[in-house]
């Protein structure tokens, strides 16, 4: 073997399974040290150096954990594993928080092995892919710590529960986790299940077979297996139907979904992240989110803070979005006044950073000449902004159609005001203007593209 072949260190109590994760090791070409004990394994990590370790939990003089502690303190960039006999979830979650990339419970199938030891040797290969991080936009301390728990993040397999208000970037937090991971060449699947409809959910998670129902009309693999490798984004989890939450937590624990209409399983390797905007502890607590599912998911969670705590990255987020605003539109990006930046710095943002990026977009839309002044942004509560009178009001004016105006555009412009209307006054919160206007979040998503007002997730 050359110098350049990885090194792991192998520590098991027990020397059959030490015997044959060396031999699995052997096979794959890579280079395997063994130890049976806690304190040999911190003998070997003291003499030598290692590119990974995979380590049992009960190892006689001491246990995985402590080990795991030592590893953390003396070598925190080297991958580590935990393969157990004594697996629990509550050991699994301590585990993850003291930097194991993995847990995975013994008898260990090989081919499961395989993965584990490939994933464990890629988070080596994907460090140096630091650029990704430059792209979350904050240097206030919470997003400075927020940083700090990504990187860490990112070298983990553990579930994540990424918790913040809406709009303040949990799909951007999401991507960022799996680009600087070794999953980063896989696919990234995102999918909010709050817009799936309920007799829809089993289907589009897990496929289904042609003929399995009426509208099958060929055969289709699934969110989970399109995720294959990489990593599946479920946002707005705390929308999942019950029914669908006991699926999902089968399908997480056995690693395996079997499409509707199909009688096999079809085994499935991706890491799971998850978001709302909800309180997912007060769901759980008031029965409308099942508790096991909620501690499977919520091994480790990651906060994104809401853009009114962290006001001094207002200037920076606002040149960056103008930018890539004026990317979008080959324009050059406009300046924003000094009264301006203090009117956007004062603002609370109930939106938070997606608010801020429409309200850019309208400034940039409505402005005159090469600056954005007050005027131009329309900030709730401003001199500046002007809300419907009662007179002015839709309720009771008086539409009229002019006699050239066909009268499909007509009820469309209606439409489109109304829609835009509830959107504002949500901060465009799609779901809870769905509930003002009284229809499902699918239906207003269907007429947002019909109307070409669809807008990606923001920063």
């Amino acid at each position: 073997m050359s110098a350049d072949t990885p090194h792991v260190l192998v520590v098991d109590d027990e020397a059959d399974l030490r015997e044959l994760l060396v031999i699995t090791l052997g096979r794959m070409k890579l280079k395997a040290t063994a130890a049976e004990s806690l304190g040999a394994a911190k003998d070997k990590l003291n003499s030598d150096r290692f590119d990974l370790c995979l380590t049992d939990m009960n190892l006689g003089d001491g246990t995985g954990i402590e080990l795991l502690q030592h590893i953390s303190q003396h070598c925190p960039e080297m991958p580590t594993a935990v393969i157990t006999a004594y697996g629990n979830m509550e050991t699994a979650t301590d585990a993850m928080k003291l930097g194991a990339y993995d847990f995975i419970s013994k008898p260990v199938a090989l081919d499961r092995l395989r993965q584990l030891i490939e994933d464990g040797l890629g988070i080596s290969h994907a460090e140096g892919h630091q650029e990704e991080e430059d792209n979350l936009i904050g240097m206030a301390p919470s997003m400075q710590a927020l940083k700090t728990q990504v990187r860490k993040l990112s070298r983990s397999q553990a579930p994540i529960y990424i918790s913040g208000e809406s709009g303040s970037g949990k799909e951007r937090i999401a991507r960022l986790i799996h680009n600087l991971g070794p999953r980063r060449d896989k696919p990234f699947v995102a999918v909010n299940c709050g817009a799936i409809p309920s007799e829809l959910m089993e289907s589009e998670f897990f496929g289904h077979r042609k003929g399995a129902f009426t509208g099958a009309v060929e055969d289709r693999k699934g969110l989970f297996r399109e995720a294959d490798g990489g990593t599946l984004f479920l946002d707005e989890v705390a929308d999942l139907p019950l029914h669908m939450q006991v699926k999902l937590l089968r399908a997480i624990q056995e690693k395996s979904v079997r499409p509707v209409g199909e009688a096999r399983e079809f085994q499935v390797n991706l890491r799971i992240l998850c978001a709302t905007h909800k309180d997912l502890a007060n769901e759980m607590a008031e029965g409308r989110f099942r508790q096991d599912l909620f501690y499977r998911l919520n091994v480790i969670e990651a906060h994104v803070p809401p853009l009114r705590e962290r006001k001094e990255d207002i200037p920076a987020l606002v040149n960056h979005i103008l930018q890539r605003l004026s990317n979008a539109w080959e324009t050059s990006a406009p300046k924003v006044s000094d009264q301006a930046m203090t009117a956007l710095r004062e603002y609370s943002f109930p939106g938070n950073v997606r608010e801020l990026e429409n309200t850019l977009e309208r400034a940039m839309t409505l402005c005159e000449g090469q600056v954005i002044e007050v005027e131009n942004l329309h900030l709730h509560g401003q001199p500046s902004y002007s809300p419907v009178t009662k007179q002015e009001s839709p309720k009771h004016a008086t539409l009229e159609r002019d006699s050239s105006q066909p009268l499909e555009d007509f009820l469309q412009e209606i439409e489109r005001q109304e829609i835009i209307k509830a959107l504002d006054a949500t901060h465009w919160n799609r779901t809870a203007a769905a509930k003002k206007l009284g229809m499902t979040f699918r239906s207003l998503r269907y007429r947002l593209k019909k109307l070409e007002l669809d807008q990606d997730e923001g920063e």
